[in-house]
This record gives C-alpha cells, sequence and structure tokens, in this order.
C-alpha cells in the first residue's frame, strides 16, 4: 500500500464522519415532524401529495398495517415496472426503437428495482429505452429507497416508545423520505453532474467515424438525473453496462469522490438520527463505531490484495511493479477502485468503477464478505440500520446467555419472539444464497432447454472454470439476497433460470428481513422500558462495540465460510502455487 492511498481512504472517511450528525440531525427533524429549513419550499407538496393520495397525517398504524401497505406499495410498483418494460416496444421516448424486454428478464428488473437491489442482467444503452430507464427505473430508485429509510424509522420507533400499539404511518414516511431526502440531493447531485460533464439528452444515440473508417455508436440519455439517486438512494443501478467506469456516468476525479460520499450520505446519517430520536445519541454513534472498524478493514483488506498484484503476472514478468491493473480505471487507480468496492459492497449500492471478477482472490474475498454480513456496514437507505439493529439484538441475546442474564436493549428486554424474528431473517437471506448457489452449481438442462437456452448445465454460463468459476456463481447470489447488485461479471445471467432464481433471491433478501424487523418493532413498542441497574450491559461503549463487531463477523464466518473456502481461499493459495483459472 502507498501513502497516497492510505490518505485517500483517510480523507473519504473523515468526509463520512463529519456529514454524519447534520445529516441525522435533519433527518430525526423530518421524521418527527419537526420543521427544518426545507419546510417553507417542500411543506406546500407534502401536504398536497396526502390530499392526492388520501393520507391522513396524524394516524398512525400497527406494526401489521404498516407491513402491510409496505407489501401493497411494494406489489404495484413491482407490476407498473414490469408492465413498461414488457411494452416498451409500443411506448415513446424509444430514439433507438428498442424491443420490449422478455417475460424473464422484465420479471428479474421489476424484483430488483423494487427491491433496491438494482441488478441488472442487460445492458442498459442497448435494452432499455429512455421512458423505461426514467418512468420506471428511476422512479424505483427513489420508491425503493424511501421504503427502507421508512422501514428503519418504524424499528427506532419500537425501541423508543413505551407501552404503544403503533409504529408510526409508513405512507407518511415514505412521502417525508422522498420530498425531504432523496428529491432535493438528487437534484443537488444531477445539477452538480451535469456541471462536471455527466450526459443529459434525449438525443438518439450519435453514430461516429472512427480514424480506421469504421462507424462506432455512441450511447447517451438522460444519464445525470438517474446517477444522482443512483448513489444518494444507494441503488447502483447505471444507465450504462460499465456503470460508474463510464466516463458519461463519472467524467473526473471530483464526481468519483462525490458519488463515493453520496452512497454512504444517508446510511452515515441514519445512525446519528438513531441516537436523536432514541434519546442517547451514544446509542448512535457506537452503531456507527462498529460499521467503520467492519468497513475500514474490508477497505484495506482489498487495497492491501490488490495492490500486491499477482504473483503468477509477476513471475512471468508481465505485472505492473505496483499492484493488479486488471480491471481498474486508470482514471482513478487501486487505491480509489479498491476504496470504491469496499463502499459499494458495504453499502448494497452495486455501483463500480472496476470489474471485481478481475479481483485478486482475497480482494474478491472481501467483497464477498461484506455482503454476506448481512449489508449492515452502513448498508443501504435504512436497511444497513435496521440490518445492524437486528445483529444489536442478536449480541445482547448471546451477551445475556454468557452472563445468565435476561438481555436488554435500550431499556427494553429482548425475549423470544425479537429472537427468533431476527433469526428467521438470517436463516432466510442464507439460504436463499447458499441453496442457490448449490443448485447452480449442479443443475443441468439440455442445450436447447428454455431454461437455460444455449448454455447447457447452468455452470456453463460461466466464464471461468474452478473455484472462480464458483465464486461467481456464489457473488450473483451474495449479491441478489444481499440486496447489492454488482457482479462478478463473468456470469452470463440473462437467461430465465438465472432471472428468476435471482429475482427470487432478492425478494427472500428485501423482505423476509423487513417483515421480521416489523414484528419486532411492534413488539418493542409495546414493552415497558426498564430501569439501568448494575446488571444492565451498556450498549454505548467500546465493550458493545467490540461484541457487535464480533457477532457479525462470527455469524457470517459460520455461516459462509465452507463456500468461501470453496472460492476465494482455495482459489489465493493455488494462485500462490501458479495455478489459473
Amino acid at each position: 500500500m502507498t501513502s497516497n492511498g492510505v490518505l485517500q481512504i483517510a480523507l473519504y472517511f473523515l468526509a463520512v464522519l463529519a456529514i454524519a450528525k447534520p445529516m441525522g440531525a435533519y433527518m430525526a427533524r423530518v421524521f418527527a415532524g419537526e420543521r427544518t429549513f426545507a419546510h417553507p419550499l417542500l411543506r406546500p407538496l407534502e401536504k398536497g401529495l396526502y390530499r392526492l393520495v388520501g393520507v391522513t397525517e396524524d394516524t398512525e398504524q400497527r406494526w401489521t398495517a404498516y407491513a402491510g401497505s409496505l407489501l401493497s406499495f411494494s406489489f404495484f410498483s413491482f407490476l407498473f415496472v414490469y408492465l413498461l418494460q414488457r411494452m416498451q416496444a409500443a411506448l415513446p421516448l424509444n430514439p433507438q426503437k428498442l424491443s420490449s424486454a422478455t417475460p424473464d428478464l422484465a420479471f428479474n428488473t421489476a424484483v430488483s428495482f423494487t427491491t433496491n437491489t438494482n441488478w441488472q442482467a442487460y445492458a442498459g444503452e442497448t435494452t432499455m429505452s429512455y421512458l423505461v430507464q426514467m418512468s420506471a427505473l428511476t422512479v424505483q430508485n427513489f420508491a425503493s429507497a424511501a421504503a427502507g429509510v421508512a422501514i428503519a424509522i418504524a424499528l427506532i420507533r419500537g425501541l423508543a416508545r413505551q407501552q404503544e400499539k403503533t409504529i408510526g404511518n409508513f405512507w407518511v414516511d415514505l412521502t417525508r423520505a422522498v420530498v425531504y431526502l432523496f428529491l432535493p440531493l438528487s437534484l443537488a447531485g444531477a445539477l452538480f453532474f451535469c456541471s462536471q460533464g455527466v450526459i443529459q439528452t434525449f438525443s438518439g444515440y450519435t453514430t461516429a467515424t472512427t480514424v480506421e473508417g469504421k462507424e462506432q455508436v455512441i450511447a447517451q440519455g438522460p444519464v445525470a438525473s438517474q446517477e444522482a439517486i443512483k448513489m444518494v438512494g444507494t441503488n447502483g443501478g447505471g444507465f450504462f453496462n460499465a456503470n460508474s467506469a463510464h466516463p458519461f456516468e463519472n467524467p473526473t476525479p471530483l464526481t468519483n469522490f462525490v458519488q463515493m460520499l453520496m452512497i454512504f450520505l444517508i446510511p452515515a446519517g441514519l445512525t446519528y438520527t438513531f441516537g436523536r430520536m432514541v434519546g442517547d445519541q451514544r446509542q448512535g454513534w457506537a452503531l456507527f463505531a462498529a460499521m467503520s472498524i467492519l468497513f475500514l478493514a474490508g477497505v484495506f483488506v482489498i487495497y492491501a490484495a490488490e495492490q500486491s498484484g499477482n504473483p503468477n503476472l509477476t513471475r512471468l514478468g508481465l505485472a505492473a511493479a505496483d499492484g493488479n491493473w486488471e480491471g481498474k480505471e486508470t482514471r482513478f487507480g487501486i487505491a480509489t477502485t479498491s476504496l470504491f468496492a469496499a463502499i459499494t459492497t458495504a453499502a448494497s449500492c452495486g455501483a463500480v468503477i472496476g470489474m471485481h471478477d478481475s479481483f485478486t482472490p482475497l480482494g474478491g474475498l472481501a467483497t464477498l464478505f461484506n455482503m454476506q454480513s448481512g449489508e449492515v456496514i452502513f448498508g443501504g437507505a435504512g436497511a444497513g440500520l435496521y440490518g445492524m439493529l437486528l445483529f444489536a439484538i442478536l449480541a445482547v441475546f448471546i451477551a445475556g446467555l454468557m452472563v445468565g442474564r435476561t438481555p436488554e436493549y435500550l431499556g427494553k428486554k429482548i425475549e423470544g419472539k425479537e429472537v427468533k424474528m431476527a433469526m428467521l431473517a438470517l436463516i432466510a437471506t442464507s439460504a436463499a444464497i447458499l441453496l442457490f448457489t448449490g443448485a447452480s452449481s449442479v443443475v443441468s438442462f439440455s442445450k436447447d432447454s428454455y431454461w437455460n437456452a444455449g448454455y447447457g448445465p447452468a455452470t456453463g454460463n460461466l466464464n471461468n472454470a474452478g473455484p472462480h468459476g464458483f465464486a461467481e456463481v456464489l457473488y450473483a447470489y451474495s449479491s441478489a439476497a444481499g440486496n447489492n447488485g454488482s457482479a462478478f461479471a463473468g456470469l452470463s445471467a440473462n437467461t430465465p433460470w438465472y432471472n428468476l432464481t435471482l429475482g427470487v433471491a432478492m425478494l427472500v433478501g428485501r423482505f423476509l428481513i423487513i417483515i421480521p424487523m416489523l414484528a419486532v418493532a411492534g413488539s418493542l413498542a409495546g414493552k415497558k422500558r426498564l430501569a439501568v441497574t448494575t446488571g444492565t450491559l451498556p450498549t454505548h461503549g467500546p465493550l458493545f462495540v467490540g461484541l457487535l463487531v464480533g457477532t457479525v463477523i462470527i455469524i457470517g464466518a459460520l455461516t459462509f465460510f465452507p463456500a468461501l473456502s470453496l472460492s476465494p481461499v482455495v482459489e489465493h493459495f493455488l494462485m500462490q502455487q501458479g495455478g489459473r483459472f
């Protein structure tokens, strides 16, 4: 590692630390219904939306009604995105005359953007029209991110309230997240990106003649407006197949730094919001500290591995003197690409400036583990906080078992129901990753089968053999169930088998965490807060931070170590001995 690279990482982390408090304080006021500096401009829009959809602002919901509202909103969002893709060829704003998406691809994409995953089994510039990019995908970037924030706020209320039956109103929380967070941040971000050279146009693609006299089609479109919400909503789905490595999406080091900052803006701020809303700011900083330790560990593992390079190339005299440059964007370098990879896999964003498939085995291992940890290392918009609170519940439960005392968190007893719900969420997502990975490693089809036409067995879609090929499949399902969306791009996933199974993994990874956590919120809201005694485990100090970090690592390692041993771990040792895949 170089001093310049370490300095870049340190400056980024300090910037995240600096924005966490003001962003978190603002969000706490927004979701408490208090006046903010944005109210004179945005409050009329908020009230107008309530009148339009018939929502009574002061009416709250039990957790079951809150969950029902979320599910109904998500279902109709999915239906809208699916139908637009299926009718794309007949709709306007399609200057390239792109055909409609196939049923399985439309299903996969609709699920992907509804669940805030933004996995793309297609190249955006050759598959989706301007209308679908804007009206379906970009709109869902707002809606799915706002839904995640709403769930986090509902869970915070469950912890903060005493002997109450309600946890807020989903429609109000959703509206406030869109109006006060994502709209102004995305507008400011889009204008900034336009000023830096990110394109925004409705013109058709441009055909240019190269110096060799050949024709080249240059794709373009309404990119800046999608780029801003893609980052601030931790969505990650790019207009172009190359995502943020494309100069039309990310033209300069400044835009790259701002994009990285936007990814962590809301997840980091929500830790401060948590502390403010539960009445003890130390609790929020404890979660921030645990997330930061896990994040920085991942960054430096990736950076060290990529800076060390590939010994096979070094032996042949083909490697650059300063590390593994394969798959790296030369405008940004190894350090920044490693940092971006850690951010995007920790935050369930999925945007990329380097191809993770070309990382060294240990670099790929760190990105995999970031996702398999439950996307709680800052995580997605809202999803990172409620995921980390899930682990906090398990951490105090484990501590209670060790000392023989009923576990408590923020003065609330953690009993059988809360632990069962937390374990349901963990088991469901882990099972989706491991079962689908195992099935895709052995399932076989005929060459002309509908399920995997042209590829035969599911392993026929892989670009690599051996442990790296297995890692491509494991990464795909980890990304889907973790609602991340990035990929080891060596896997050709646009077939019915992968489109449908990855879609199911996305649904499990989203809703079988959200629904149990809402049940926890409802249960905790009805409990009385207990007085602090000498036997109460403090949940705001270094001891609890260490316990929380250990819980995340141990559960992740116990669950996924066998699979990781068969992929990046064994690949690393084979690479040291000269093995290639």
